[in-house]
């Protein structure tokens, strides 16, 4: 007994200070170990299907989006379903096994590549039509495992940290999230280059098994490994529960408006990024990936520091304030020509978008029952990917169609098709903004009271 507590309380201390405690830190340390490994498979999946199975093919962009396409239909198929599974079951033993199955697929795909021949089949490899089927249901069957890991994990989150330090707790999340969207890109191409597909297939599985075993080293409290009781469960009537306290909280609603609007106006301006750089700034393609880099870097700060602010202002308030103050940043940034600017105000987007996402799952537990969050989430992660797909489409619109050719001059102002639209995607923040600040009137008073 003694042994173990000489070796918990060094862990707990250190988690205390910079960790919030022994079991956050055990959870974020896989989850940053996951994220790197998964951001390093997307890459690979991405280079390897341009550069090598749809190498000079016409339909190459169409092959390359269908991974895409993989990847966002399980929250519309399978996300409003699952959250009535999470809630039943105890979240610890859900994570367990959905890293189980993700590490699974993951390793399972390395025969896809070749490194191993295959007996059954003529050549030993699988046909090409066949590899592409592999990668995309390996990618649908992982983004579904998905839908039933992530909420788990917030109520987890929820039941390990206190509620005062949870947009601490977001944040640093955010963080490893920023960190990995960085260092995933970087190290997939050199990688795949060097040693092939198969490597990187293997980096994701091993991320899953490291996730799993920090999860299973978890201490969770009663309250997360409790299972929902009660009467006999019947899987619409919970479902309709869910969609019936959604709709009626003003909290939960209002978080849905800031989510689809925040993604949205972020979609647009990563959509037309490129076309922003070359034409607008009138700089090299090659400077591209800066503007990128630049957002990242304000991500990185924005998960930090609006943590804080959050404890000092509120979450609420917070979350009003980094949606007016992303779409004033957005407003400048599309009337500017020199590259320095540009990029110095994309860090500050992404430092004001990140504060978006830092305060929403602090939002999301205090407004929701621990036994309908599962249920909550299920709402919550179709609406992203919406969110995602209509901007997208949205932008590409109304830059190739509707302000196609467009030269208007304002008062010695010019506007183009690339710059209106970023003025539109300010615009809407701000719009947001003033929604959110009237729907969420009322609850940080409430939660200091």
């Amino acid at each position: 007994m003694a042994g173990n507590k000489l070796n918990v309380l060094p862990i707990a201390r250190v988690g205390s200070n910079y960790l919030i405690n022994r079991n956050y830190a055990v959870l974020w340390a896989g989850q940053a170990l996951s994220i790197i490994g998964n951001m390093v498979f997307n890459t690979t999946l991405v280079i390897w299907i341009a550069s090598q199975l749809a190498r000079g093919q016409s339909w190459a962009p169409l092959a390359v989006s269908a991974v895409l396409l993989a990847a966002a239909s399980p929250a519309f198929v399978i996300g409003p379903l699952a959250g009535v599974f999470v809630d039943r079951m105890d979240k610890r033993r859900m994570m367990l096994a959905m890293d189980g199955v993700r590490a699974i697929l993951s390793a399972a795909l390395i025969l896809a590549t070749g490194l191993i021949p295959l007996p059954f089949l003529p050549n030993g490899h699988l046909p090409l039509l066949w590899m592409l089927g592999a990668i995309y249901a390996t990618v649908f069957l992982m983004n579904a495992a998905d839908q039933f890991f992530s909420p788990a994990m917030l109520a987890l989150i929820g039941d390990l940290v206190p509620e005062a330090e949870q947009p601490k707790a977001i944040g640093l999340r955010q963080a490893s999230v920023s960190l990995a969207s960085i260092i995933g890109p970087a190290l997939a191409a050199p990688l795949f280059v060097a040693f092939g597909a198969q490597w990187a297939l293997l980096i994701n599985a091993l991320s899953f098994v490291a996730s799993f075993l920090t999860i299973a080293a978890i201490h969770a409290p009663m309250s997360a490994t409790s299972s929902v009781s009660g009467e006999r469960p019947n899987f619409f009537r919970e479902l309709q529960e869910g969609m019936r306290f959604y709709i009626r909280s003003r909290v939960l609603m209002t978080l849905l408006v800031a989510i689809v609007v925040a993604i949205m106006g972020a979609i647009a301006l990563e959509t037309l990024n490129v076309f922003f750089t070359t034409d607008d700034l009138h700089t090299p393609i090659s400077l591209y990936g800066f503007m990128g880099a630049a957002f990242g870097v304000g991500a990185m700060i924005g998960a930090i520091l609006a943590s804080a602010f959050a404890e000092r202002l509120g979450v609420g308030r917070t979350l009003w304030l980094s949606l007016l103050l992303a779409g004033v940043v957005v407003v400048i940034v599309s009337r500017v020509t020199a590259f320095d600017l540009a990029l110095a105000l994309f860090v500050l987007i992404g430092l004001f978008i990140t504060g978006v996402n830092v305060t929403i799952g602090p939002l999301m537990l205090r407004a929701t029952p621990r036994e309908l969050l599962g249920r909550v989430n299920s709402v919550i992660s179709p609406a992203m990917s919406a969110g995602v797909l209509l901007g997208t489409v949205l932008a590409g619109y109304l830059d190739g169609v509707t302000f196609r050719g467009l030269h208007l001059a304002i008062t010695g102002t010019t506007f183009g098709p690339v710059d209106t639209v970023y003025t539109l995607a300010g615009l809407l923040f701000v719009a947001s903004a003033f929604v959110v600040m009237v729907g969420l009137r009322g609850v940080d008073q409430r939660k200091r009271s």
